[in-house]
């Protein structure tokens, strides 16, 4: 387990790289701001960091990480925060990205819990119940399937909930009109943490 002295240390040797030994990159980015061209929707899994998978620099892609990687749908309402959804707005609109990857992963705890009913009842768990709900329609569409020799149902539900969230990417009025001028593409990776490689899912 790594302890917060292990992070500080961290620290010190980001630190030395990129302002002390080289500090071109974090100049430039500090002096005119960021630019990546991809938005990276992927999960808070520790083992899944889209950053280190994609071995990117600072200031290469915008990334959203939340519990099971999952896009909610496009809602009008502004009564209640939606902090997947602002921060794609602030990606497609202002950054101007013109690329979205929905990077998925193996052994997705949000996705087990919701397929398996795992949670535990004695523990609170009401905003990761309510979240993974998003991703019900995966789990009927993944139900449905035919289970390969080396899948279960979580496997082909953690699929099954990149293209449901490619889906409702689509159901955003400033995402479904950059389409359509052919600025912006939607794209779906799924993450093995097994052995590593990426599936493209369409």
């Amino acid at each position: 387990m790594v302890k917060i002295n292990s992070l500080i240390d961290g620290y010190k040797r980001f630190h030395k790289k990129f302002f002390i030994d080289d500090n071109k990159t974090y100049k430039e980015l500090f002096e005119n701001g960021q630019s990546p061209k991809t938005l990276v929707i992927s999960c808070s899994d520790s083992r899944a960091d889209p950053s280190i998978i994609l071995d990117t620099d600072p200031g290469d892609i915008f990334v959203i990480r939340n519990i099971a990687n999952l896009v909610p749908p496009y809602e009008e309402d502004d009564t209640t925060c939606h902090g997947t959804s602002a921060a794609i707005e602030y990606a497609v609109n202002y950054l101007k990205v013109e690329n979205i990857i929905v990077l998925g992963h193996s052994q997705c705890g949000g996705i087990d819990a919701m397929v398996n009913e795992t949670v535990d009842e004695n523990k609170n768990f009401s905003f990761i119940d309510k979240w993974v709900q998003i991703a019900k329609k995966a789990k009927e569409n993944a139900q449905l399937k035919t289970l390969g020799p080396d899948q279960n149902i979580a496997c082909l539900c953690e699929k099954e909930a990149i293209k449901l969230s490619l889906a409702n990417l689509e159901s955003f009025p400033f995402i479904k009109n950059k389409m359509k001028k052919n600025e912006i593409s939607l794209h779906g990776w799924y993450f093995s943490l097994e052995d590593g490689s990426i599936e493209i899912i369409n």
